[in-house]
């Protein structure tokens, strides 16, 4: 074996808030009004359903994006990163449009826009100086990390946005990734970061965003991410093709949203999709994705742990076969770590790259990421990256 394991710990509120403050006034002179946060997050089941109107079951990571920030008084936006130092981007939030800023600021941005239809865009000018902490291109949302961490920290200083609730706050930062920084996401992402529930995952109703937590009943087991080094874009064409390939099984069953033929047999319904091959595949792992969910947390109530990674592995083979959004990284870090022991394991977040997660008993962790790592190696793959995933909170102010 080539090289040790490499962990991405979790940073602390504590020490990351002291060095942003000091940053921002590097950066902008003088002290940010605030420090915020906001997780990146980890799906346990139910993948390319959230667009789809159906279940998901994801948890908040303690890793968490986090940004300085002060109110302006004259509608300009200034955004800098501190991993990307000497690239600050200046701006009227009211001429803020589709692509302009683009890369990453339009996440920032878009928020501001955003925001701004509410209250007019003079009201949302600010310093923003962004810090992230979750592992990029890991499938973990830092995307949604860095827009709901911008978003809380612009409702919290803009007081004539003191009524907009964070379900609200999770809408703009879903329009803002969709409209502004060009990213076909849904809502999942965004409504975990902002509403998560400490020590519990969340069954996200897509339909309507209704939240109902999921106690993690399995204290034995631990939720091992296995960040591929497979950089993964939502914004490269493919995750859109997908939906859009939904969207046209829609009009041909009729219906609004695939959740619409939930619980009608599967095969009736791909039935009237025959003349689609391409719809027929992808509304089959939607529709068995949703019953999975909604199978792991029974399974979870009662403390199944074999039955949640049956569950886990079923909706791999699903995403791989009949979504088609795996890739040789995400395939050879499943069947490694279930090689190794793992009671389950799963490409987690949009695919083409990324993390895949494994549910494995506390103390082989360190056993079934050795294992991961040896046959990345083996394969001549860039080893991966590994994160302990434990059920955490959601945004808030640091300081």
């Amino acid at each position: 074996m080539t090289g040790e394991l490499t962990w991405s710990p979790a940073a602390t509120d504590a020490e990351v808030g002291s060095a942003l403050t000091t940053a921002f006034a590097q950066e902008f002179g003088g002290e940010p009004d605030g420090v915020w946060a906001a997780p990146g997050r980890v799906n346990l089941i139910g993948e390319h359903t959230d667009y789809n109107g159906g279940w998901c079951l994801p948890f908040a990571l303690a890793h968490r994006t986090y940004c300085a920030a002060r109110p302006r008084e004259d509608g300009r936006l200034r955004v800098a990163s501190r991993q990307a130092p000497g690239h600050t981007w200046e701006g009227e939030v009211g001429e803020i449009t589709a692509g302009a800023p683009g890369g990453w600021v339009a996440y920032v941005a878009g928020v501001a826009a955003v925001l701004g239809e509410r209250v007019g865009p003079e009201a949302l000018g600010a310093d923003i100086l962004v810090d992230g902490h979750v592992p990029l291109g890991a499938g973990l949302s830092s995307s949604a990390a860095l827009s709901c961490s911008s978003a809380l920290a612009l409702h919290d200083l803009v007081p004539e946005l003191a009524g907009v609730d964070r379900a609200a706050l999770a809408e703009a930062c879903v329009r803002a990734e969709n409209d502004y920084a060009g990213a076909a996401t849904g809502g999942m992402d965004q409504s975990v970061s902002l509403r998560a529930v400490d020590e519990h995952a969340l069954l996200i109703d897509c339909r309507d965003f209704s939240l109902t937590p999921v106690a993690w009943t399995l204290p034995e087991h631990e939720v091992l991410v296995i960040d591929t080094r497979a950089h993964h874009s939502l914004a490269d064409g493919q995750y859109a093709a997908r939906r859009s390939a939904c969207e046209r099984a829609c009009r041909t069953l009729g219906v609004g949203s695939l959740r619409e033929v939930h619980g009608r047999e599967v095969e009736d319904v791909l039935a009237a999709l025959s003349g689609d091959g391409e719809a027929v595949r992808r509304v089959r792992h939607v529709l068995t994705e949703n019953t999975r969910v909604l199978d792991l947390v029974g399974a979870l109530a009662e403390r199944e742990a074999d039955e949640v990674g049956r569950l886990m592995v079923a909706s791999h083979v699903s995403l791989r076969d009949d979504y088609e959004v795996s890739c040789r990284e995400l395939d050879l870090a499943v069947d490694a770590a279930l090689a190794a022991g793992a009671t389950g394991a799963r490409m987690t977040g949009g695919g083409f790259g990324g993390s895949a997660i494994a549910l494995v008993a506390r103390d082989a962790v360190d056993e079934v990421a050795q294992a991961v790592h040896a046959a990345f190696v083996d394969a001549g793959l860039e080893a991966p990256h590994f994160l302990h995933a434990t059920p955490s909170a959601p945004a808030h102010r640091v300081s």
